[in-house]
């Protein structure tokens, strides 16, 4: 009987605590964070959505364009939505191909999760920001948490907009928004999805492939970067911290390891002696130049106790051996 009342008070716990849902889900930092949150709540209790089926997907999923207010509140009644990560966007190199409507997307799908949220008392919500909300303006190393935001593509004004977006959203309805501002992310579970910083996960996969490697940045191009294992950790401890430990309601700076091109380059041909780089730089070159070359996150630290696991040599080496087991 005892193990009974047990079992029942973690399956009424369980329905009470509601659905996870995601957003992008099968992007590049989405399919990962689906991975951890079934670990971490169970498969049942995580919804993932996206654009397009997922094939050999294990879990629960939906097809969702955000941009749709109508289909997403749906979604959020029926599964009894408590948290919400919303992922789902357009990345800085391919949204300055497409300015406006890049711009229309980030928003539209962030007001509606917002909205959403407040209309139907969801509890969290997880909004991605980026170091791209940094410009020109801001001092290259060390850039603090309170630096002046003036972003120099459109994909950093969509974030800088979404950051005062959740804060408002918080400081109006009382809505628990947290966020991010990832530096590039680096990880072997999927190929590159459109960021200025994924020359850093492209140049593995031609590494290993025994293929030289067209570089789009310049060789001493110093960025911030953070490994895929150090973000999502970032991201679930953000979420799991009490609520009375957020001190900060736009965006969290959060930074893992700073490099460049080459750095990381002579590290790879350490275990690829042969391995060949070719540098040309295009318009992606231009972006990076307006970016950090390193992030203070102290605030993280503090509040919270961000710290990352990964430097240069950790994750290059982690890098090489997963992506070697999936030749």
């Amino acid at each position: 009987m005892l193990l009974l009342y047990s079992f029942d008070l973690i399956q009424v716990s369980r329905y009470m605590q509601g659905k996870i849902l995601i957003t992008g889900a099968g992007g590049q930092l989405g399919s990962v964070l689906t991975l951890k949150l079934q670990e971490k709540f169970g498969v049942d209790n995580v919804l993932a959505t996206d654009l397009y089926p997922k094939v050999g997907f294990n879990g629960h999923f939906e097809i969702l364009d955000a941009t749709d207010y109508e289909k997403l509140e749906s979604i959020v009644i029926k599964h009894n939505i408590t948290q919400i990560y919303h992922l789902a966007a357009i990345l800085s190199a391919s949204g300055e191909q497409t300015p406006t409507k890049t711009w229309d997307l980030n928003m539209k799908t962030l007001i509606n999760v917002l909205e959403v949220s407040r209309i139907h008392g969801v509890n969290k919500v997880f909004f991605p920001s980026s170091i791209a909300v940094f410009g020109n303006n801001a001092p290259k190393d060390n850039t603090t948490q309170d630096q002046f935001l003036l972003p120099s593509t459109i994909y950093g004004v969509s974030k800088a907009a979404g950051e005062n977006w959740a804060n408002y959203y918080h400081q109006k309805y009382g809505l628990d928004v947290r966020s991010l501002r990832y530096p590039g992310v680096i990880g072997h579970e999927s190929l590159p999805g459109g960021g200025t910083t994924d020359y850093a996960v492209d140049i593995f996969h031609k590494a290993i492939n025994n293929k030289p490697f067209e570089c789009f940045l310049s060789p001493s191009t110093l960025l911030p970067m953070i490994y895929m294992d150090d973000a999502i950790r970032a991201t679930i401890e953000l979420m799991d911290a009490p609520k009375e430990n957020i001190t900060i309601r736009s965006s969290y700076n959060i930074s893992g390891m700073s490099f460049t091109p080459n750095q990381l380059f002579l590290r790879i041909r350490n275990t690829y002696p042969e391995f060949k780089i070719i540098y040309k730089p295009d318009f992606r070159q231009h972006i990076a130049d307006t970016w950090p070359n390193s992030i203070d996150d102290s605030n993280a630290a503090n509040d919270w106790g961000w710290k990352p696991e990964y430097d240069l040599e950790a994750m290059t080496a982690n890098m090489i051996k997963n992506l070697k087991l999936k030749q």
